[in-house]
């Protein structure tokens, strides 16, 4: 999918993960450097830090 889009269609990905733990993801070291550098490359990436809403929202229902 990441590269059929790639400089083709734009996409949004969002994660809690930092780029170093995605190996785990993939499994593959060189799969995950493709993948980042696609990502990466003309992109720009936001970056919000603090406490998760979903998480919050999900203690206060229980």
């Amino acid at each position: 999918v990441i590269s059929m889009c790639y400089e083709n269609k734009s996409l949004v990905i969002t994660t809690n993960l930092q780029f170093g733990q995605w190996n785990h993801v993939f499994g593959d070291s060189i799969l995950t450097e493709a993948v980042i550098d696609r990502l990466i490359h003309h992109s720009h990436l936001l970056v919000f830090n603090g406490e998760s809403f979903r998480y919050k929202e999900s203690l206060l229902q229980q």
